[in-house]
């Protein structure tokens, strides 16, 4: 199984736990089968813009995205981009 690790923001919006193992065959799969998938996804399903993904310390993106094979064993880190404008 692999390991999602959550920021605490969203940690926080899961009860306070930060670290789930959900039984999934892909990155996207383990990313909807958490408590706080409404957060990380739009409501068409998309992953939200301001999150990234990494896997074993690799963007998802440079891999197959949300459709990466997990085989067991990888970590799965999500990470909040913070956005805003200059003061």
């Amino acid at each position: 199984m692999a390991v999602v690790l959550l920021p605490s923001m969203l940690a926080a919006e899961a009860g306070g736990a930060s670290r789930f193992e959900p039984d999934a065959e892909t990155v996207g799969e383990a990313l909807r089968a958490l408590p706080v998938a409404n957060l990380v996804f739009d409501e068409r399903g998309a992953l939200r813009p301001l999150v990234n993904v990494y896997v074993d310390g690799i963007d998802m993106r440079e891999r197959e995205g949300l459709d990466t094979r997990l085989e067991g064993g990888e970590t799965i880190r999500l990470v909040a981009a913070i956005a805003g404008g200059s003061s």
